[in-house]
């Protein structure tokens, strides 16, 4: 299970932190490889789950980026 799929009653309230993203990261690779096996093999319909997956977590990444700013920037530097 995605490390952004968080129960409600804990968003908010968890640490992200350098492994949480890194994780994130890998997690984003393993589901565009996968998304692209599907396709190549015709199954386009199939991979629909994981582009669901890959896109919150894009989002998720995204979010934690514009929360912080300053990190960003130093990031681009």
């Amino acid at each position: 299970m995605s490390v952004a799929f968080i129960p409600d009653w804990l968003r908010g309230k968890a640490e992200v932190n350098q492994e949480t993203i890194q994780r994130l990261l890998e997690e984003n690779d393993q589901l565009i490889r996968c998304i692209v096996e599907y396709q190549n093999k015709g199954r386009a319909n199939e991979c629909v789950q994981y582009q669901h997956v890959l896109h919150r977590n894009l989002i998720y990444l995204a979010t934690i980026a514009d929360a912080n700013p300053t990190s960003a920037s130093k990031a681009m530097e």
